[in-house]
């Protein structure tokens, strides 16, 4: 399967989420939604069967199943602390076996075993139902062959939990409050409250809204603010409670985003504090825990799309690198359906820092029109540019503020398409900037052109004869006595021709590096402080560049 079809197949499996929503939490009988829950969860997941189970009394029993053989398989009941089930409960996240039967870690309920057999259940994985904290029961995905679970098929029906969860709660609250409606008037209301803004949120995403569309319009509704927080924001926030403070007569309230196993972000929200009320209503909370719910799985289907995405970017980045110069027709509708004219992508861009890059260069990509990606261990970009410097530049103050530290960015522009090229001077420019003590700076190899003898792979001859002219009598003294003359030499330039600091740099005596230098006056001629100092000076410091790349 392509990376296009996964991409299509994950959308479609979330649209299916989203589009399940609205009837999951609609309140109604317990048997009814629970019933609900294992027939979408069958359809989501295309199991052999699938099967819900809830604890009660120390034991999980079967509820509901859908695709089953067996009339028996609904009465199934073992302790709480047995099989698959009991390790979900246990450890309160996603279990699965390949061959329930032949599985060996798990305690075996002879009871249940004996409806496996009838059922012919083989690979299992079970998922927990999680309601304000506590896990109330599993949901089950079962298939009649050995098979495993990859991590997409966990994270979708962890996600489907999480929302059945809601939908279980909304029905047992529904069942508790009909039960005393005459003396829980208001509480009906709220609960309806609760269910009423879950719908309209669960709209906004099917109408394609974003997180914070999601937010605002949950602000309208419970009052105050709402914001969503990124990981790096929320790194606090991660015990799964909804967590509430109240500071200057202010309330703030935090609910972590999951989904599965997966932290994501949080869902804040601030309000002024009404202490004849208390803090806030616990319907209210619930309602910003049942909202995460929905983020969660925005989230993903967001995330799911930009990794696709960048994953086709980094993907044609590397074939245009690769078979460069030149564009293939193929290349050239694959940039166009990504609105990117592959002709104008004249400028390369690499940057290098103690972080990754790459995510960070997407973005600016994307909204240049570019590609970006990892080639050959660099974070690169191409992207169409009409003033180099000027876009180099602003790569720089970008990454640098989203990495939070020093950053070279190096462009090269792409002549006739020939990016491999640009990828190589840009790249080498790079090391040569670092080699240079050039740390934190966004610049076009022109600015460096002095040094273009070094990075530019297609001038080596000339660099070779350049050597050879200058320094090469040093080296060859070198290599043939075994002494350093050529480090001594660049070491007393590096102090500006003072004796004394020189010496201590070598932690040599002052007149052994006279001697030293007289040394280089014999393989050079007496001359060699004031004939061709120029060209001596940038000989060595070419010679340095270059056993550095």
């Amino acid at each position: 399967m392509t990376e296009t079809d996964e991409l299509v197949r994950r959308q479609r499996e979330l649209a299916s989420l989203y589009a399940t929503a609205k009837s999951l939490t609609a309140l109604g009988e317990l048997d009814d939604v629970l019933q609900s829950i294992v027939r979408h969860a069958h359809d989501l997941m295309g199991t052999d069967f699938t099967y819900l189970s809830l604890v009660a009394d120390g034991r999980l029993s079967a509820k509901a199943a859908e695709g089953t053989i067996s009339a028996a398989f609904l009465s199934a009941t073992i302790p709480a602390g047995v099989g698959l089930g009991g390790k979900v409960m246990a450890t309160r996240r996603p279990q699965w076996v390949r061959n329930y039967a032949a599985a060996s870690h798990i305690d075996h309920d002879a009871g249940f075993d004996r409806l496996v057999g009838t059922e012919d259940l083989v690979a299992l994985l079970g998922v927990p139902l999680v309601i304000r904290d506590e896990v109330v029961g599993a949901l089950f995905a079962a298939y009649r062959s050995e098979r495993s679970f990859h991590a997409g098929e966990i994270a979708l029906l962890s996600a489907f939990a999480d929302h059945a969860a809601v939908a279980l709660d909304n029905a047992r609250l529904y069942e508790e409050s009909r039960i005393a409606l005459r003396g829980l008037k208001e509480h009906v209301a709220s609960v309806e409250r609760a269910q009423a803004i879950h719908e309209t949120l669960t709209g906004v995403v099917l109408e394609g809204g974003t997180p914070d569309d999601v937010a605002q319009l949950l602000a309208g509704q419970l009052g105050g603010s709402v914001a969503v927080l990124d990981r790096a924001d929320a790194a606090g926030h991660r015990s799964g409670r909804v967590t509430t403070s109240v500071t200057d007569g202010i309330a703030h309230s935090v609910a972590p985003i999951r989904a599965g196993d997966s932290h994501l972000g949080a869902l804040s929200w601030s309000r002024k504090a009404l202490p004849e009320h208390g803090v806030s209503d616990d319907m209210d909370l619930r309602t910003l825990e049942r909202a995460t719910h929905i983020l969660g799985l925005l989230i993903l289907k967001e995330r799911a799309v930009a990794d696709a995405s960048e994953r086709l970017s980094g993907e044609l980045l590397t074939e245009l690198m690769v078979g460069s110069p030149g564009i293939s027709p193929s290349q050239r509708s694959r940039a166009q359906a990504r609105h990117i004219d592959a002709d104008g992508l004249n400028l390369v861009v690499v940057a290098e820092s103690t972080t990754d890059l790459v995510r960070h260069l997407h973005d600016i990509a994307r909204e240049r029109s570019g590609l970006a990606g990892e080639h050959l261990g660099r974070a690169t970009m191409i992207v169409p540019s009409k003033d180099d410097d000027r876009t180099v530049e602003e790569v720089h103050r970008r990454l640098r503020r989203a990495c939070g530290g020093p950053v070279v960015v190096v462009g090269e522009r792409a002549v006739g398409h020939d990016w491999a090229r640009a990828f190589s001077l840009a790249g080498r420019c790079g090391t040569v900037m670092r080699a240079l003590g050039h740390t934190d700076r966004g610049t076009t190899t022109g600015r460096y052109a002095l040094y273009a003898l070094v990075f530019d792979v297609e001038r080596v001859d000339d660099l070779d004869r350049f050597l050879a002219t200058s320094v090469g009598p040093l080296a060859s003294h070198d290599e043939r006595r075994g002494t350093d003359l050529v480090g001594t030499l660049t070491t007393y330039y590096d102090h500006r021709a003072n004796v004394a600091a020189t010496a201590r740099a070598l932690h040599v005596h002052v007149n052994t590096l006279l001697k030293r230098l007289d040394r280089v006056g014999d393989v050079l001629g007496p001359d060699w402080r004031t004939e061709n100092d120029l060209e001596l000076r940038l000989g060595l410091e070419l010679h340095r560049l270059r056993a550095v790349l």
